[in-house]
């Protein structure tokens, strides 16, 4: 019978045991960015989608971890947590009724370049979803006792992050690539001689040096428009007084070193956990696109190279990836997966086979248009909802973007070559300059990797600081 229905289908010529060519996709069609600036300073972006009756704000504030004490890190997402736990007349507990009561769902934290308070609401609750949320942003309390609390949970999370080998490497990764000084070598939570440090008096000077009307911008996206936008929010954050806040020191990454494999024991791990990577190029870097072709190809994507040799081919992991972590500066470039203990070596000669012969070899002209199709038609699907919109169109605000940046995005993956795809390897991905971190029981790993002789081999802590 399957022969039969073969055959009828190849006379009426469809050919089922081939893949259909795929149409070019459809023109991105996207709403427009309107923008004002309140007399504070505050800008406020607003894009209208009345597809569905909700809104979604994002409040985005120039008060992330680059501006943590170079004693202190952590100040900046545990403030941001703390917005939460008691503002205006409402205690934590208030906060969160309401918010339920409202059939919203609000947030706030903080990343390395900025803290971000979002709100995603029903359009008819709009109104007192924003009272709220003007009072999480401009009048919080900051409780002693909620102080307490949060920052006895933060301890607890610290020490359970020790018991967590991707946890470990998150953090000594970024430690080791950029050195103790740089605030993206920081963590983010903090450490354990930090978390006491955390204190009322400190996120009081935090919040009123750095949450400022004229570092804010307030994305508004969903059910609204401009005008009934601006209303609402000068009505709320118009009286918010502005003030001049100190610039983020950022300063230089460390140096790079020669390729270096930096091991953290952890007995009785399971799996080694692989970081592999350096400093890479800033967001606002002219190759970003010539870099997503890329990336897609290298890792990210299911059918990427590394996936498809590390988990499909030879099976040491479940999955394998990379990405450049783009920031305002240069953020991390990063290849990584957890892999089977007693594979650790050959999976990390397969690794660094995979990142040599990106930068050595040109792609195929089918793996280039394959990479290009998976950004261009995936695309459209990060619009579909206003929270999925909030969240592209918010790039454009916390990395100073053009507001119709996203008009362009799809003929600017067109537009890169076989040629870009290796210029670009061949610029930000260096492997004589890697930092190979790896998490795992040295007593099982250390041997096979000492034999590979892909560098010397240094012992680093749990935070990726030198062993005393």
């Amino acid at each position: 019978m399957t022969g039969v229905v073969l055959a009828l289908l190849l006379l009426q010529g469809v050919d089922r045991t081939k893949p259909p060519t795929l149409p070019p996709p459809p023109a991105l069609k996207l709403p427009a960015v309107r923008t004002a600036t309140l007399p504070n300073g505050m800008q406020l972006a607003v894009v209208e989608i009345h597809k569905v009756p909700v809104v979604d704000v994002s409040l985005v504030l120039d008060a992330g971890a680059v501006r943590d004490p170079a004693n202190l890190p952590g100040l900046a997402t545990f403030t941001a947590t703390m917005l939460q736990q008691g503002a205006g007349r409402r205690s934590a507990l208030d906060i969160a009724d309401e918010t339920a009561f409202l059939g919203a769902q609000l947030s706030s934290n903080a990343g390395f370049d900025v803290a971000t308070v979002t709100l995603h609401v029903p359009k008819r609750r709009l109104a007192a979803a924003l009272d709220l949320l003007s009072d999480v942003v401009l009048r919080p309390t900051f409780p002693d006792s909620e102080v307490t609390r949060q920052r006895e949970l933060r301890r607890t999370q610290l020490i359970q992050q020790r018991d967590e080998p991707v946890q470990v490497a998150n953090v000594a990764f970024p430690a080791i690539v950029y050195g103790a000084t740089h605030p993206y070598g920081r963590p983010l939570a903090g450490n354990d001689s930090t978390v006491t440090g955390l204190s009322r008096e400190r996120v009081t000077t935090f919040y009123g040096t750095f949450y400022r009307p004229n570092s804010a911008r307030l994305l508004v996206v969903g059910d609204v428009t401009l005008e009934e936008a601006r209303q609402l929010v000068s009505a709320r954050f118009g009286a918010w007084a502005r003030g001049d806040a100190p610039a983020a020191a950022v300063g230089a990454a460390a140096q790079p070193s020669p390729r270096t494999i930096y091991l953290i024991d952890k007995p009785g791990a399971a799996q080694s956990v692989v970081r592999i990577g350096h400093v890479g190029p800033p967001r606002d870097t002219p190759d970003y696109f010539a870099l997503q072709v890329l990336n897609t190809i290298l890792g990210g994507a299911f059918t990427s190279r590394l996936n498809q040799n590390l988990r499909e081919t030879h099976g040491y992991t479940y999955g394998a990836g990379s990405a450049f972590a783009m920031r305002r500066a240069g953020g991390p470039f990063l290849a990584q997966a957890s892999v089977v203990t007693a594979k650790t070596d050959s999976a990390l000669i397969e690794f660094l086979k995979e990142l040599r012969r990106i930068r050595d070899v040109p792609v195929p002209a089918t793996e280039l248009e394959k990479a290009k199709q998976y950004i261009n038609l995936g695309l459209p699907g990060d619009f579909e909802t206003t929270a999925g919109a909030a969240f592209r169109f918010r790039d454009l605000l916390v990395y100073g973007l053009p507001l119709d940046y996203y008009g362009g995005f799809v003929s600017g993956i067109n537009a890169v070559t076989a040629a870009d795809v290796q210029r670009v390897a061949q610029r930000y991905i260096d492997p004589d300059k890697f930092d190979i971190v790896i998490v795992g029981d040295r007593s099982q790993i250390e041997a096979g990797l000492k034999a590979l002789n892909e560098g010397p081999i240094v012992y680093r802590d749990l935070w990726g600081q030198v062993l005393p």
